[in-house]
């Protein structure tokens, strides 16, 4: 496909629209680098954890550092749909996922590598439901793009990737993550790196409600996929919960099943009203509430 012409020398580009917000907030907040994280005092102390509590966190490391591999494997078909229909403004912020979720996968694998000596075979930890999200919807999802962008296909890969992994699973796991070690001063480097993690999720999740409003906005009558896409998808990602609290008698830490399924619903939840209040508006009230939002 040829061009016709760019729109940086016919409009410009618009510096107001959420996505550019965000791209300025990437390129500001975005640039740390895993390398620089001091894991001295995380060494010190990992080898005083008991078994058990190695074997959770390296189950919620399994499960992280192959979820950050899988993006960064399978997303480049939503930032090429994207490209396709001329929204230079939301590629632009796009290119700083691929590299953000490249450098979780560095962090995360550097930790497991320089502190827990974890090996390289921890396909154990990968549940059923893990699997059925990262190795099979999520690849599916956004490699459908390649052959049809359409509004519902894009519905289905970013409430796939931006809802349900980054906006259900990851976000569960942080709160495990500082609800293990913050109230103990744990893995102070393991610590501040998901802490710089968290701030790179928080703005792709953004963008993930920004896309899907502006979809739904545009395609009203794509709701009940988006609807369904969602509530297919949520089963699988409570049971990753359910199966890593089913490994252990006595849940390490004190960790407690029931305040992470609420946790869970709770971000489902808050989202899901979020992408209510588009059916029916404007792109401009969908970029006004964008705009206003906290993640913004």
């Amino acid at each position: 496909m040829t061009h016709t012409s760019f729109a940086t020398t016919t409009r410009g580009l618009n510096r107001d629209l959420p996505p550019m917000r965000l791209y300025e907030k990437a390129k500001k907040l975005g640039i740390w680098n895993p390398s620089d994280i001091d894991f001295s005092k995380d060494k010190a102390d990992w080898v005083k954890f008991t078994d058990e509590e190695k074997d959770l966190c390296l189950l919620l490391l399994s499960m992280f550092v192959a979820g950050e591999e899988a993006v960064t494997l399978d997303l480049l078909p939503l930032i090429q749909a994207v490209a396709q229909e001329g929204r230079i403004e939301e590629e632009m912020y796009l290119t700083t996922f691929l590299f953000e979720e490249a450098k979780h996968t560095d962090f995360f694998r550097r930790f497991m590598d320089e502190v827990a000596e974890a090996g390289t075979d921890l396909t154990r930890y990968h549940s059923d439901n893990y699997r059925q999200l990262f190795y099979e919807a999520l690849p599916s999802a956004l490699n459908a793009l390649r052959v049809d962008a359409s509004p519902a296909n894009q519905i289905a890969a970013s409430v796939t990737y931006n809802m349900v992994v980054e906006g259900v699973l990851a976000e569960t796991g942080y709160h495990a993550f500082f609800t293990m070690l913050e109230r103990n001063d744990l893995l102070p480097g393991l610590r501040k790196g998901i802490s710089l993690l968290k701030q790179d999720e928080s703005r792709h999740i953004a963008y993930g409600v920004y896309l899907l409003s502006r979809l739904i906005a545009a395609h009203p009558q794509e709701w009940d996929n988006l609807q369904t896409q969602m509530n297919t998808l949520l089963p699988s990602a409570i049971g990753v919960i359910g199966d890593a609290f089913a490994r252990y008698q006595i849940v390490p830490f004190g960790l407690v099943e029931e305040d992470f399924v609420n946790y869970a619903m709770s971000q489902f939840g808050k989202r899901f009203e979020r992408l209510e209040k588009a059916r029916g508006a404007s792109l401009d009230e969908i970029n006004r509430v964008a705009r206003e939002a906290e993640e913004i």
